[in-house]
């Protein structure tokens, strides 16, 4: 009797400790989300800044941007999210097979949309339209600032959509390997956040660059 009674209160404790260990990894995500928004917010701030000080010119400049790529890659972001949290419904409901098939997707919308991207670089690029270029240089100061701007920021956010990518071909391992399961999903729901919060910008991002009026 004695003996159960251990043995009850030794699940309990490891039960509780699992627990406090899932609570502490989502607080822990939290808190880098925190700090991901406090590095973009920062960014957005000094977008806004120069906005103000050059209406016209940020104006001028977002027209030569390609609005049909830019929505091209916010549908696909968009759709990805859906895509991450379907993976994340599928595991709850134990139907694995779904789960890894929604993660696929999830990668696959991200790669094409770091493609969709590429190809855009490049065409600023090849236009001399790129940091420091002659062509750029030559411009008025708002151009400069808002290419300037541009470039940094869907890079940056392109840096973490590639380390997105990673991290979903992480979880989509530990799928495969059974390390994610039914009961223990944490890794997923962390790594869904994180893709959710790299929607979230590109959601902000694109209309500042490419619906400018």
């Amino acid at each position: 009797m004695n003996h159960n009674s251990v043995a009850g209160n030794e699940n309990n404790h490891t039960a509780a400790h699992v627990h406090r260990d899932d609570v502490g990894a989502k607080l822990g995500m939290w808190l880098f989300l925190f700090t991901e928004v406090l590095l973009f917010g920062g960014m957005f701030l000094a977008y806004a800044v120069y906005r103000y000080q050059y209406p016209d010119q940020f104006r001028i400049a977002a027209m030569e941007l390609n609005t049909g790529i830019g929505t091209l890659n916010t549908v696909i972001l968009l759709t990805s999210s859906l895509t991450v949290a379907l993976s994340i419904a599928a595991i709850q409901k134990k139907n694995k097979f779904l789960s890894i098939l929604m993660l696929s997707l999830t990668v696959v919308f991200a790669l094409m949309f770091m493609v969709n991207k590429y190809f855009e670089w490049m065409a600023k690029i090849d236009h001399g339209i790129f940091p420091g270029s002659e062509e750029l240089l030559g411009r008025p100061n708002g151009q400069i600032l808002f290419f300037g701007l541009y470039y940094v920021m869907t890079g940056l956010h392109g840096l973490h959509v590639f380390i997105g990518v990673i991290v979903l071909l992480f979880m989509l391992y530990f799928l495969i390997k059974n390390d994610i399961t039914p009961d223990n999903y944490t890794k997923l729901e962390n790594a869904g956040l994180y893709w959710h919060l790299v929607d979230l910008i590109w959601i902000f991002l694109f209309p500042l660059f490419y619906l400018i009026q």
